[in-house]
């Protein structure tokens, strides 16, 4: 008896809930004459001209040299021999990591 009331109560303030709601729709407020003026607005031709804004530019950047800012070949020849450095640990490590694997897996 408890829930068939409660059911009614809660199916009762439901529907008053919804008495005291309006009826009118954003539908209804949104006529094609208010919705389409603003798009017209922005389809307006520019009557102004753009302008440099000359203290943000600041001073134009100095001519660079290029073979002022070029590595040098010895600098190159370090790098190069570094990365072949690298290249070499990481096979190694690749081969100790294989053969690390395989010993645990003979070992099971």
């Amino acid at each position: 008896m408890k829930k068939i009331a409660t059911t009614a109560l809660a199916s009762l303030g439901v529907l008053a809930l919804a008495a005291c709601g309006d009826t009118e729709d954003a539908s209804t407020e949104a006529m094609p004459d208010t919705v389409e003026m603003p798009a017209d607005e922005a389809l307006e031709p520019v009557r102004s001209e753009p302008v440099e804004d000359s203290e943000t530019a600041g001073p134009p950047p100095a001519p660079v040299d290029p073979r002022d800012t070029a590595p040098d070949q010895a600098t190159t020849e370090e790098a190069a021999d570094a990365a072949a450095q690298v290249a070499a640990d990481a096979e190694a490590a690749a081969a100790a990591a294989a053969a690390s694997l395989d010993e645990e897996v003979e070992e099971d």
